[in-house]
């Protein structure tokens, strides 16, 4: 056994368990991988790790077993966000292993080229990646816009114009499914005019993009029967789905996160005001009640 520290040791395990984990989650993902190039990238990835674990369990004369619920959750988490995202996530996770190898450097030499190749090589073959729904990321982004633009602006106007929380969620349902058809054909012209190949499926994306969107800030008005809570619920959705979309986009594609974010949330949360203010104004004027 090598004469080295306990907490060492215990470190070393811990990049040990930490190589196998991930060789695995290269694996598995690879299997599932139809795109040739891709699938070469991952296998070689998954075999970088195994090779670093085997170095590792040859100088700790030690084996280790993978984390299986680790594995899973990677999994998991690839096949509703896709690999790109998934193996980012799981990369930036790995602050903790970089000291690791600069403490046990002076113990273990392996280290040195280990880390080196962590943090230079595998970050190189992931930029390679090259995941087909992340290359319509710009129809995603026409689509969501849109309908947080929109049918946050329509639903605030309604809801002041209105007060049945039904016949705005019915009127907001006509005008979302309405213009996620109109945007979806607009993206497909558009597409189809520049002889993209992709204009379909980029017509699709744009679409399904609009409805999802369209779904979240309805389901307020359907499950609430105040108008005004209904309104503040949505609002709060509009936010959140702007988070979570930036966010992936900003993973999977090194975007800026913070500057994304807030231009959409500014662009989204004025329209709604404004058009609150007009839903006023048209109640007041044009003595619609409802």
């Amino acid at each position: 056994m090598k004469n080295i520290p306990d907490d060492i040791r215990k470190k070393i395990l811990t990049l040990q368990k930490g190589e196998i984990t991930e060789h695995y989650v290269y694996k598995n993902i690879a299997k599932r991988t139809k795109n040739k190039e891709n699938k070469k990238i991952l296998e070689q990835i998954a075999n970088d790790e195994l090779r670093h674990y085997n170095i590792w369990a040859a100088y700790l004369e030690h084996s280790a077993k993978p984390n299986r619920l680790k594995i899973l959750y990677f999994s998991i988490m690839s096949f509703f966000f896709g690999y790109t995202f998934t193996l980012k996530i799981m990369e930036r996770g790995e602050d903790k292993a970089k000291n690791y190898y600069q403490e046990i450097g002076q113990f273990a030499p392996q280290a040195a080229t280990i880390s080196n190749e962590e943090d230079v090589h595998e970050h190189q073959l992931i930029a390679m990646l090259d995941e087909e729904r992340l290359s319509y990321v710009g129809s995603m982004v026409l689509g969501l816009n849109d309908a947080l633009v929109e049918l946050s602006g329509t639903l605030a106007g309604l809801t002041f114009a209105f007060s049945d929380t039904k016949l705005i969620s019915l009127s907001g349902l006509i005008t979302g499914i309405a213009a996620s058809l109109s945007m979806a054909a607009s993206e497909y012209l558009s597409s189809k005019a520049d002889n993209d190949p992709k204009a379909f499926k980029s017509a699709i994306y744009t679409g399904v993009a609009y409805v999802i969107t369209v779904a979240i800030l309805i389901l307020p008005y359907l499950l609430i029967s105040n108008p005004m809570i209904s309104l503040g619920v949505m609002l709060g959705s509009v936010v959140l789905i702007i988070f979570f979309f930036n966010y992936y986009i900003s993973v999977a594609k090194d975007y800026n996160f913070k500057k994304r974010f807030l231009q959409m949330a500014i662009i989204s949360l004025s329209v709604a005001i404004i058009s609150f203010g007009i839903g006023i104004l048209v109640k007041k004027f044009l003595g619609v009640d409802i």
